[in-house]
């Protein structure tokens, strides 16, 4: 009788085991891994509210287009000062598209010497945080699909034939690397400045641009030998990349947070404007 109890368990104990691991085998890294961290008390805690800033745009404004299956998409569109085949999509933090990242497209496409039109793409459908809560439940209910169908129609509204480069922080990191993939062979360099490692083969090989990863020492969220292991990965499909490593927290490059790092943002900042120059071609 012992004998057939035990057996019992032990047969139990390797189907439990089995379950789980093909569980395990099966979970998008990724997506999971950002949507906890957006409900994570000590990541919030990282993320201070942002300080106040009205800003009055001087060449920017909000523009709507079509996307699949859903409302209109939302950008905040600075146009170059000529006609051009060179664009930036701009990704917001959890914050969502703020006076912040309104200011930096401007910025962007005044340090690029005005050759790019920018667009800082709306992945909230409006929505703007201005606390870590409200940060972390707007992050945690975005979905995949619908951040791609807005991303898709922002690339069916500037057409074939262009060069795009991407940029993005934290949140928007990681989609910086996800606009680069959707924008296929138009892909021209993309920026991500502590943004999630991708872990999917399958959403890393489709990459047809160089990256470069800004990166803090200090940061608790991301871990470094993730983004090497992205890198190795990308490297080995023939990518470029290159991690730049600062001495600094997470977020260390966004004005809006208290904790921001002038030096350390201005020497990312140098180097990503570099970079971008570099992949879109711009004297």
């Amino acid at each position: 009788m012992k004998k057939t109890i035990t057996l019992f368990l032990v047969a139990v104990f390797a189907l439990i085991s089995n379950i789980a691991s093909a569980q395990s085998c099966c979970k998008k890294p990724t997506g999971s891994d950002m949507k906890a961290l957006a409900l994570n008390k000590s990541f919030k805690s990282a993320h201070q509210a942002p300080l106040p800033l009205n800003y009055a745009a001087q060449k920017g404004s909000m523009i709507h287009f079509a996307t699949k299956g859903g409302a209109n998409g939302n950008a905040f569109y600075v146009p170059a000062d000529e006609t051009t085949d060179k664009v930036l999509f701009v990704f917001h933090e959890w914050w969502g598209l703020n006076d912040y990242i309104k200011r930096e497209a401007e910025h962007w496409q005044k340090a690029l010497g005005g050759h790019v039109a920018v667009y800082a793409i709306d992945l909230y459908d409006g929505k703007v945080a201005t606390t870590p809560d409200e940060a972390g439940k707007i992050m945690n209910s975005l979905d995949q699909k619908r951040g791609e169908a807005i991303i898709n129609g922002m690339l069916a509204k500037i057409g074939k034939g262009k060069k795009v480069a991407t940029i993005g922080w934290c949140m928007g990191g990681s989609w910086s690397f996800t606009g680069a993939v959707l924008a296929g062979s138009q892909a021209s360099g993309c920026v991500m400045y502590y943004g999630f490692p991708e872990k999917e083969d399958a959403r890393i090989k489709p990459l047809k641009a160089n990256v470069l990863y800004i990166y803090g020492t200090r940061d608790n969220y991301i871990k470094k030998e993730d983004v090497q292991t992205l890198g190795n990965k990308l490297i080995k499909n023939g990518r470029g990349f290159t991690m730049q490593s600062y001495d600094a927290v997470h977020a260390f490059a966004n004005p809006s947070n208290p904790k921001y790092d002038e030096k350390a943002a201005g020497q990312a900042h140098e180097l990503a404007l570099a970079f971008l120059k570099g992949e879109l071609a711009i004297q």
